[in-house]
């Protein structure tokens, strides 16, 4: 399946979608290629219980681009993200497609999974894009990263453990959530803390989100 196989409404919403989080419809282009190989793949190997591309659009990639605005000081300083238990890259590389320069590592165990985003970023030529297949505690890279993210992942104290080393100091989780999660916020180790919560809202998508942003709390 390739882009032009898509339905052909397909482009009118998504390009919709982006003018309303303010991005260049022109990236449409880019995210249907990824969508196409979504798609394709996804009848073989199951990557994503979204099996239609017309809920994809909504579910994958305008949620995940919701947050696009908050990568932005990781472009600008050169910082690099780490997406954690990233599945078939989401958040990660709708981000990486709309956001030239920003260095992404997308952080998966499962073999296929991993197989699939090399594909992606070989046929869409993502240069600054690697593919981590590593269990998110195994992944040896110490302080290597200016944020990490994860989207239905795991709740806000479990993603610290597993992947809170992987941040440089000063360094920020920057978790996708549904509903504000006040009890997940509440049972953060000791040493985090919430740093602020972004409503976000996804075109086209009638349910809550949230963009929430922990970080290690500052020596006294």
């Amino acid at each position: 399946m390739n882009a032009h196989a898509l339905p052909p409404e397909l482009r009118a919403t998504l390009e919709t979608g982006l003018a309303a989080l303010a991005l260049d419809r022109a990236l449409a282009a880019p995210l249907l290629d990824y969508l196409a190989l979504l798609a394709r793949w996804n009848q073989t190997y199951n990557l994503t219980a979204v099996r239609d591309p017309r809920e994809m659009v909504g579910k994958h990639l305008l949620d995940s681009l919701a947050m696009h605005p908050f990568v932005d000081p990781l472009v600008a300083d050169g910082g690099a993200l780490a997406d954690l238990g990233t599945g078939a890259g989401l958040p990660g590389i709708p981000l990486a497609i709309v956001k030239p320069g920003l260095r992404v590592t997308l952080v998966e165990s499962n073999g296929k999974k991993a197989r699939f985003m090399r594909e992606v970023v070989r046929q869409l030529q993502l240069s600054d894009v690697r593919v981590a297949e590593s269990r998110i505690e195994a992944f040896d890279e110490p302080g290597a990263y200016a944020a990490i993210t994860a989207r239905a992942l795991a709740t806000l104290p479990l993603i610290v453990e597993l992947g809170g080393h992987l941040l440089r100091p000063g360094g920020q989780l920057l978790a996708m959530k549904g509903v504000y999660p006040a009890d997940e916020i509440a049972a953060l180790p000791a040493g985090w803390a919430l740093q602020a919560s972004h409503p976000l809202r996804v075109p086209g998508l009638d349910a809550e989100r949230h963009l929430v942003v922990v970080a290690r709390q500052a020596g006294p």
